[in-house]
């Protein structure tokens, strides 16, 4: 449970605790369209504080915008001893006090979808103009994105609203060690990305939205 909750909390901070080293880092950017605002400098994101107990206040804030890349810097406050102990394995990972924080993650979002360029696992994480059944290619470890379905009415709820979405799947060999089988994305044109879904090796799973400050 300690494992599987510093995931959560890594990855709702737009890193995960198996992002590739900084000699590995991917540069390499294939989405096209125009900026987001959703990428602008000082644009949030952020998630609830009730899902994991002792850590609040998470969000992350694009501190740079690098010839349309994203630099994110992130941060929580962890009072959870257990959680900020195996965090602490981990060096992208600051902590002082009760704070967390990590910075450096950049990921491209434009009128055309969302990529990840470094601190997640890299690739296009959705294409808004997909059709189920494409496929992205996550970096070079041979895995795929897949877009499993996509609503052609507003049934998926987010906030006070119901919003039509994508939803994408990869199976995440390369957290295979971490204890996750499985991501679920959710993805809407306007909002961007709204909803990721962790599924466990041991048949639990941990969903949660994701709210953005900017729209497309």
């Amino acid at each position: 449970m300690k494992k599987i909750q510093s995931i959560l909390f890594a990855l709702l901070i737009l890193v995960t605790i198996q992002a590739c080293n900084k000699d590995e880092e991917e540069e390499s950017v294939t989405l096209g369209g125009d900026q987001s605002p959703m990428g602008n400098v000082g644009t949030t994101v952020s998630s609830g504080d009730s899902w994991v107990p002792g850590v609040t206040s998470c969000s992350a804030i694009v501190t740079a915008l690098q010839e349309g890349v994203s630099v994110y810097s992130g941060s929580g406050v962890v009072t959870n001893d257990a959680i900020k102990n195996v965090l602490s394995n981990y060096p992208q990972f600051i902590i002082k006090g009760d704070t967390v924080s990590v910075k450096d993650v950049k990921i491209k979002s434009t009128t055309e979808g969302i990529e990840s360029v470094y601190g997640l696992l890299p690739g296009i994480i959705v294409k808004y103009s997909s059709g189920v059944g494409d496929t992205y290619p996550i970096g070079s470890t041979g895995d795929v994105r897949t877009v499993v379905s996509k609503s052609t009415t507003d049934d998926y709820s987010y906030g006070f609203f119901l919003i039509k979405v994508m939803k994408i799947e990869e199976k995440a060999t390369a957290l295979k060690n971490a204890g996750i089988s499985k991501i679920t994305y959710w993805a809407n044109h306007r909002f961007g990305l709204v909803g990721i879904e962790f599924a466990f090796d041991d048949g639990s799973n941990a969903k949660f939205p994701i709210y953005c400050s900017e729209e497309n």
